[in-house]
């Protein structure tokens, strides 16, 4: 069983945003509970959804697949999939997948609330 804490944040334009910071391992046996968390949250509360990642110290294949399903069902629906705040031994596995370059990876929740690329950072 996988914990997973959920946020509901209103921008400034009104747009809602659900955040998501699921806590412990993100592998086979938790991934499919995950997955049909993103499902739920972008199919009944909002398209835009942020995964805050600081919590999960470890991510395997699987859940890098319910992450990438989770950013087609946003696709979908026009809306928003972005991930934050990623563990440093789960920045590995995205780096290695090259995950990090399919998926809106930002530094900190506030960044993914606003949408500021981090590369956008580096003056």
């Amino acid at each position: 069983m996988i914990h997973i804490e959920q946020k509901t944040h209103t921008l400034q334009d009104g747009t809602t945003v659900i955040v998501l910071t699921p806590t412990g391992r993100l592998d086979i046996t938790t991934a499919w509970q995950f997955r049909l968390k993103l499902q739920e949250c972008i199919s009944k509360l909002s398209r835009h959804v942020v995964v805050n990642l600081g919590q999960v110290n470890f991510i395997d294949s699987s859940g890098l697949t319910s992450l990438v399903a989770g950013m087609r069902d946003a696709d979908k629906v026009k809306g928003s999939f972005r991930i934050c705040n990623v563990h440093p031994e789960a920045r590995l596995v995205f780096e290695v997948t090259m995950m990090d370059s399919v998926f809106e990876i930002f530094e900190t929740e506030d960044d993914a609330l606003e949408g500021v690329p981090r590369n956008s950072m580096a003056s």
